[in-house]
């Protein structure tokens, strides 16, 4: 792939209706220590990793004050403030004993003081997107999207988004705030919220997939998606993830990597442009493997 490697050639998507963004992301959580707890192992490459993210045109990023806790933020404070019109959406509702470990809270208090405290990390002034990392189940809900609902009205956030939540909780949630992202495991071989990006696609709702690189059996050599990618001159990963980006003009990608070969591999994919054909067959394949697996989405 001798061509100029460009996000933008995954197209484009405007979140909540005004905030356009290539929609081959960059997602920021490996940029933190083992069980994403504390620094990097290397803080240089992490920083040379954020730093190439403007010259190859990726202009979103996602990120979490759980990452870390607050590292991520931090470090990609360091590497692209004041940002130059690019998107950091960041996530809130999840508390930190260690490597690993990860335990929701949706006090309203507390969803608002880590607002504040991103706000504090990323220096800005208003957030493009934040999202509530998780629905406490300790919390009525209600009381949670009112939250949310606040901190729109009070101009902290622009827009706001959910992760990992079933249709029946982002028709809850919109009851009480615009839903503008929805984050939830989605991939090849994982179609278990495939229901709720069939409904995001319908009401115009971005949908970003975690994890969107996975592969599994269909990667080993000899299988269909080899065969696609020796066919592409590309690697299996890069196959996978033009398979995203062509399931749905709302699928909006963020792989992440600490390391910037692997980031530049990962926008190259922008330039893969798959058959119908090959689109097709690699549906079935991954249906078929996830159906096998008897596949459960983790929460």
């Amino acid at each position: 792939m001798s061509k100029h490697i460009s996000a933008e050639l995954s197209g484009h998507f405007k979140i909540g209706g005004d905030l356009k963004i290539n929609r081959l992301g960059y997602g920021a959580m490996q940029i933190t220590g083992d069980g994403i707890w504390g620094p990097p192992k290397d803080r240089k490459a992490c920083l040379e990793v954020l730093a190439r993210l403007p010259e190859l045109d990726v202009n979103f990023i996602d990120t979490a004050d759980s990452y870390g806790p607050d590292v991520s933020e931090k470090l990609i404070h360091k590497a692209l403030h004041p940002y130059n019109k690019m998107l950091v959406a960041t996530k809130g509702g999840l508390t930190r004993t260690g490597p690993g470990e990860w335990h929701p809270v949706g006090r309203p208090e507390y969803l608002r003081q880590q607002v504040m405290r991103s706000l504090r990390n990323l220096e800005l002034e208003q957030i493009g997107l934040w999202q509530l990392h998780r629905i406490d189940a300790k919390v009525p809900a209600g009381e949670q999207f009112s939250a949310i609902k606040s901190f729109l009205d009070d101009g902290l956030i622009r827009h706001a988004g959910l992760s990992e939540v079933s249709i029946a909780e982002i028709e809850a949630a919109q009851k009480v705030f615009p839903v503008s992202t929805v984050q939830n495991r989605f991939n090849l071989i994982d179609r278990t919220s495939e229901d709720v990006l069939n409904y995001c696609e319908k009401h115009g709702i971005g949908f970003i997939p975690w994890f969107p690189l996975a592969s599994g059996a269909l990667a080993k050599p000899g299988s269909m998606l080899d065969d696609v990618a020796k066919a592409h001159k590309a690697t299996p990963s890069q196959i996978a993830l033009a398979w995203v980006l062509k399931r749905s003009p709302v699928l909006l990608p963020i792989p992440g990597t600490a390391q910037v070969a692997h980031l530049e591999d990962n926008v190259a994919a922008a330039l893969i442009k798959l058959s119908d054909e090959d689109f097709k067959a690699l549906d079935t394949e991954g249906k078929k493997e996830f159906k096998a697996k008897g596949a459960t989405q983790p929460k």
